[in-house]
């Protein structure tokens, strides 16, 4: 892990993963732009650092030598991904990071001709979002001939960081499935359904998840779609957003909303002792039908691991060239790595 570079390391997510990494002994280059953030924080972890921004070609070059590996942290991914995309296909170093933002999935799988000319890989969604479903997805498309298919759905027990509900803010009104091969945007929480997780059954509705984008490329399956267990409240707040999406997605609106949204996220009690539970389906054209679910630790506790997992892996050299997803470039079974992660 030393020739990785975390960057976004000072945020919520990013301290995380470098303070796992480091009480594993490890010691990431953590980076960043905020001298202030990010100075004591790497001195605290004892870590060497690089304070950069994304706007100087020449900085980021300097920034990635010696590295092998970039693993960003720093959300919204819709800004950060494509500049250091950029400099690591210069400097040929594997890109990874933990966006769950489709048009971040689409945009880094239209440049899998250049990443293998770079001979590097480029893997987005490192995290909760798309590690667990990604790995469920591929475990049903194996098991079934031909499918033609996918459903997925989750149900989570704690609450969101700063960036995931700035992200999520930025999303409000959309939705998103597969039909047909193609990502087709429709109304939020298109559709509702009841989904028996494991005994737990949960309504949920349609959401713009990031498995719309790489469960085609991971399983060829061209029908997508992806729920989430949402109280009524919120249920009833997503269809009503249908009609005032304009008025949402305004800047002053925005601006507003995110100035509402606290700092950081769930305390370590609240991860070490939250879950998530997600159900998957696939379906094929002559009627076949299988299920089956997974259960995992807290979403934050699996991004870290996960994380963690993929970019000692990449560190190692195991990194498949080009664009990939997390069970394409290491199988479906990468999951069960994740303690206290169980899949029926």
């Amino acid at each position: 892990m030393n020739n990785v570079l975390i960057y976004g390391a000072s945020g919520y997510t990013g301290a995380l993963i470098a303070e796992r990494a480091a009480a594993r002994g490890a010691r990431p280059i953590l980076g960043g732009r905020s001298r202030t953030k990010l100075e004591p924080f790497a001195e605290r972890l004892r870590c060497p650092f690089r304070i950069v921004g994304l706007e100087d070609a020449k900085q980021l070059a300097a920034a990635l030598e010696g590295v092998d590996v970039v693993l960003n942290c720093a959300g919204p991914f819709s800004r950060t991904a494509a500049p250091l995309v950029d400099a690591c296909l210069r400097a040929k170093t594997h890109y990874l990071d933990i966006t769950g933002e489709i048009d971040v999935f689409e945009a880094l799988a239209a440049r899998n001709e250049a990443a293998e000319r770079a001979g590097v890989m480029l893997l987005p969604g490192v995290g909760f979002d798309v590690v667990p479903s990604d790995c469920l997805a591929v475990h049903l498309a194996q098991r079934i001939p031909d499918p033609t298919r996918l459903t997925l759905a989750f149900a989570g027990s704690g609450k969101l960081s700063h960036g995931t509900t700035v992200t999520s803010i930025e999303h409000l009104a959309a939705g998103a499935v597969r039909k047909d091969g193609k990502i087709v945007s429709v109304p939020a929480a298109w559709k509702t359904m009841d989904v028996d997780f494991a005994g737990l059954t949960r309504t949920c509705v349609t959401i713009p998840w990031g498995d719309v984008s790489t469960a085609f490329y991971s399983t060829g399956i061209g029908n997508i779609e992806v729920f989430m267990a949402v109280p009524a409240a919120l249920r009833y707040f997503l269809k009503a957003s249908r009609y005032l999406g304009r008025l949402l997605r305004a800047e002053p609106v925005q601006r507003f909303l995110k100035s509402r949204v606290p700092a950081g996220g769930p305390d370590q009690a609240a991860r070490a002792t939250g879950e998530t539970r997600l159900w998957g389906q696939v379906e094929n054209a002559r009627g076949g039908r299988l299920e089956a679910q997974l259960r995992t630790p807290d979403g934050y506790q699996v991004t870290v691991l996960t994380a963690l997992l993929i970019a000692e892996r990449a560190a190692r050299g195991d990194a498949p060239v080009g664009f990939q997803t997390p069970a394409k470039a290491y199988g479906p079974d990468l999951i069960l790595e994740v303690e206290g992660t169980s899949r029926s």
